[in-house]
């Protein structure tokens, strides 16, 4: 997700590594402050990040590994505004959110994408559909709730979007709801039309917090409608979306800082799935190349029954592995998102998350075939993979349009995920892993090898 950031600061690493005095620093900085800005990241900020840099490099004697010191602690400064991390819940539910932002900015999906978010954290989620003015929104919605399954608030007999929050709440509190999102209203441009409307749903709906969706592909001016609306209506965080569209990614380096304002989350995908909690720590980590294991940890724990996971190991160690199994676990990954966002996450695979950019796990042509191959199979043959003879390859090739070659082909790589999976599932299976990691990462992952 920061990979083209995380470029700009591992140059800068580069010119200090094997030197520790002022030219050594001198050229690292301004290295960094090329990279920066090329990144489209705010030229103040840019300014003020080098200086910080700077001067706590000097403090501490010049160095790589007082450079990187330094670059984490600016970095982090510069991302924690204060305020509420992530979804802060309401001492008394549901808690009540207002989602607002320019049409286009794809505020609706991620109305949808907070509400997957929150469903699988066990959340009863009710959406409301309160945006009137742009005729296909309402439809838009009904879509994205049926596809996650999460409840829809409309009334098409209602045309004042004050009177649908009013009643929506009532709804609301009458069915025990964890959280509610008020989908409201954009336009292309700011308008005091535009802000009066938002202003009149803000007093009706008394939201916990109103959250601003900036649309990343716009750049700086993400950071100046995020700032108007922040005068005119008063928001709570921003909520960065099309960040997988934004080559350069140096918008979310400076909004937190410009803005005053928190940057909760950022959407960075096109699945429902793929929104990403922003918590500055964490960011900084992944931003140095470290990763985020307690992202990793609970995006895991939240797709994954640990029960489900436990009867997993053990089939897998008695060599029971099967493709009722495979499939169930291809849906759970398939939760998490994107491969690269998980990817991402792991300390030292950044780099390999570019190389698998559009790999993703529900429109893969591999394992669309795999799916098409398990569907040929009976229940017994998906059960007990070593009933799969030559004729009983043969009736599945036919029924799902591959050729016998590459049905070996795919049984295979079954049969090797599975044995892969039996090595890791043991006592020292972890080990293995972190090892194969390590070599594949280059040692401790990070930006020069700076301890975590």
């Amino acid at each position: 997700m920061f990979s083209t950031l995380t470029d700009s600061f591992t140059n800068a690493i580069k010119k200090i590594r094997f030197h520790d005095d002022e030219k050594a620093l001198f050229k690292a900085l301004n290295e960094l402050k090329k990279s920066l800005l090329k990144a489209d990241v705010n030229h103040k900020v840019v300014k003020e990040l080098i200086y910080s840099v700077e001067l706590e490099t000097k403090k501490t004697g010049i160095g790589k590994e007082q450079f990187l010191e330094a670059l984490r602690k600016t970095l982090h400064e510069l991302l924690d505004v204060g305020g509420n991390k992530g979804f802060t819940f309401a001492p008394n539910p549901p808690t009540v959110i207002l989602m607002t932002g320019l049409q286009g900015s794809g505020k609706t999906t991620t109305t949808g994408k907070l509400a997957t978010y929150l469903k699988n954290k066990s959340k009863k989620v009710l959406i409301v559909a309160a945006d009137l003015q742009r005729l296909a929104a309402v439809e838009q919605l009904r879509q994205i709730t049926q596809q996650i399954e999460v409840e829809l608030y409309e009334d098409e007999t209602i045309k004042n979007p004050i009177e649908v929050v009013k009643a929506a709440l009532e709804y609301a509190n009458s069915k025990i709801f964890d959280a509610v999102l008020i989908d409201t209203a954009g336009r292309l441009a700011i308008d005091d039309e535009l802000m009066q409307e938002l202003q009149a749903v803000k007093k009706a709906a008394k939201p916990d917090e109103i959250f601003y969706v900036a649309d990343s592909l716009t750049g700086q001016d993400a950071v100046r409608t995020a700032t108007t609306f922040k005068e005119k209506i008063g928001i709570d965080g921003v909520i960065l979306s099309k960040y997988d569209g934004d080559a350069k990614g140096g918008v979310a380096l400076g909004l937190s800082s410009q803005v005053k304002v928190p940057l909760r989350f950022i959407g960075m995908g096109e699945k429902m799935e793929d929104l990403e909690l922003f918590l500055p720590e964490r960011i900084v980590n992944r931003l140095m190349g470290f990763g985020d294991i307690e992202g990793l940890a609970e995006k895991t724990a939240s797709v994954i029954d640990e029960k489900q996971a436990k009867k997993l190991t053990k089939k897998i160690q008695k060599g029971k592995f099967n493709f009722n199994d495979f499939l169930e676990q291809m849906e759970q990954m398939k939760k998490m998102g994107s491969m690269s966002s998980i990817m991402g996450m792991i300390p030292g695979m950044g780099n390999l998350s570019k190389t698998i950019k559009d790999f993703d796990f529900e429109n893969s042509k591999e394992l669309s075939g795999i799916r098409a191959m398990v569907a040929s199979m009976t229940p017994k043959e998906r059960e007990n993979p070593e009933l799969l003879n030559n004729s009983r390859k043969q009736r599945i090739a036919k029924g799902c349009g591959f050729d016998i070659v590459e049905i070996n082909r795919m049984i295979k790589q079954f049969k090797n995920a599975g044995k892969m999976a039996k090595k890791f599932s043991g006592k020292n299976g972890m080990k293995q892993l972190q090892s194969m990691m390590g070599q594949m990462g280059g040692g401790s992952g990070g930006l020069g090898g700076l301890p975590r």
